[in-house]
């Protein structure tokens, strides 16, 4: 990092860029101050990153700083913002803006594709499960029984966890999922 790159700042910016640099758990406000964040050298791998890391971005909450951890011990890779932003189940628009800090540790050689059928797996009938890319009838059976016997899924993780599934599987379901 090339410090002549800071010129004469205002006393504000100049407190932001100490915190930015002396305290891991500061929670950046907003484009600007991730930009900043950004210029000094602090990036978020989300293939690696902790809860305390997603917890530095604004807008995400501890429940979605947690649900993107667990996924990523799972085995479920992020490519790009639209990954996270299906696993969260947000617009992709929403967090482009934290686009410039992430980091990727995999890369997709082909675009993510507008997804044309999604399901909430809690209102879901066998047959419009069986619409879905990649569940079967034993699935979309598993699905109804265990939020029959269950009640209904809390979010994507729990929907892993409830019926056993593995991180490459979910991976190629949660496009396709609404909680």
């Amino acid at each position: 990092m090339n410090p002549n790159w800071w010129p004469r700042i205002n006393p504000l910016l100049q407190k932001l860029r100490t915190k930015l640099l002396n305290d891991p758990y500061y929670r950046l406000k907003s484009g600007e101050e991730i930009a900043i964040a950004v210029r000094l050298g602090i990036r978020i791998d989300a293939n690696q990153a902790t809860v305390d890391d997603w917890l530095r971005l604004p807008g995400l909450s501890i429940h979605q700083a947690r649900t993107l951890v667990e996924l990523a011990k799972t085995g479920v890779k992020f490519y790009c913002v639209e990954d996270i932003a299906a696993a969260l189940g947000l617009p992709a628009q929403r967090l482009k803006p934290l686009e410039i800090i992430l980091l990727f540790g995999y890369y997709d050689n082909e675009s993510v594709d507008a997804i044309a059928c999604v399901v909430n797996p809690n209102t879901a009938t066998i047959e419009s499960l069986l619409k879905v890319p990649f569940i079967g009838s034993s699935l979309a059976q598993a699905v109804v029984d265990n939020r029959s016997l269950s009640g209904p899924y809390r979010n994507i993780v729990d929907f892993q966890k409830r019926l056993n599934l593995s991180g490459e599987t979910l991976a190629q379901l949660m496009y396709y999922l609404q909680f």
